[in-house]
């Protein structure tokens, strides 16, 4: 009932807690830009994470067996796979857009456009769902694994598992490869960044608008700042599930099967952490949340309100 209880609370907070993010972007017209979108993008890989993932997943990290089927099993392990390569992929646009907004403010708005997005989001969403279910409907992930048949036909178990070569591919191409460059880019805004404040503290009042607008925005900085510790905290949570992923079927799968799944889990809970990190660092989510739970969001002049009132 303990493990119920917390596992059910992650799912409550993941669930509702992404879905005001949904709602506040897809609702207020002032949240209407590209780095917004790519987050309402990113919040509803959360979203469908905790409504139909995590319950099933619960099920059988306490019940320790899966009870809905084979067919089921493999499109349960398809979409959690997808899901979390869908928000590395998003991380990784994300970081581009920031990288635009702070580091060539002038070039953003004619690069980052509307197009650019849509096919960012198409990237983002079909290439981890070919993938995902291309390889798991193959079975070519737990190809000459003959303890994964054992495991499926002895115990009734259910668990996305990896033989050495798509292991290595899983790890190197769709987690290594894609958070290192997030890194370098996060490291290469924060030096900006640093700078860009440092000449605006140093320019006196009267300094002309054309030098100001060559950098970058103090709202553009922080929201680098604030998405630069959602990747952070993605990379934490992940990667500990990934180097398992990379290292056990080189100890020929003795790690415990209660450790592989508190790992799962652990990756899990950034799905909870996202939308409690927008409520910490931006007051426009916590404004929006007040408009929804009062039923605000019904008023006809509701999508225009002013959620950046510091702005005037």
């Amino acid at each position: 009932m303990i493990m119920y209880s917390i596992m059910t609370g992650a799912m409550v907070i993941t669930i509702f807690g992404n879905l005001v993010i949904i709602i506040s972007i897809s609702h207020f017209k002032q949240l209407h830009s590209p780095t917004n979108f790519l987050i309402l993008s990113m919040a509803t890989t959360d979203f469908l994470l905790g409504f139909v993932i995590m319950p099933y997943s619960m099920v059988r990290s306490v019940e320790s067996c899966w009870y809905f089927g084979d067919g089921f099993c493999k499109f349960h392990a398809s979409f959690d796979m997808m899901l979390s390569l869908t928000s590395i992929f998003h991380l990784c646009s994300i970081a581009i857009d920031r990288f635009y907004a702070v580091c060539y403010p002038l070039h953003y708005t004619t690069t980052i456009t509307t197009s650019m997005i849509k096919q960012l989001l198409a990237f983002c969403w079909s290439a981890p769902a070919v993938f995902s279910f291309g390889l798991v409907l193959s079975e070519a992930n737990v190809s000459g694994m003959q303890s994964y048949e054992i495991l499926v036909a002895c115990f009734n178990f259910c668990a996305l598992t990896f033989n050495k070569f798509w292991g290595t591919i899983l790890f190197t191409t769709c987690f290594f490869t894609p958070g290192s460059i997030m890194v370098g880019i996060y490291g290469k805004i924060f030096i900006v960044s640093k700078r860009h404040a440092r000449v605006i503290s140093n320019m006196p009042e009267n300094t002309k608008w054309e030098v100001k607008k060559n950098l970058s925005k103090k709202k553009d900085r922080k929201a680098a700042k604030t998405l630069g510790i959602v990747m952070g905290v993605f990379l934490v949570c992940w990667l500990p599930c990934f180097l398992a992923v990379l290292i056990d079927p080189y100890l020929n799968y003795s790690t415990p099967i209660i450790v592989l799944d508190l790992l799962v889990w652990l990756g899990y809970l950034n799905s909870t952490c996202n939308p409690l990190i927008h409520g910490f660092f931006y007051p426009w989510f916590r404004k929006a949340l007040k408009y929804i739970m009062s039923g605000k969001i019904f008023i006809s002049h509701s999508k225009t309100v002013n959620l950046f009132p510091e702005a005037h």
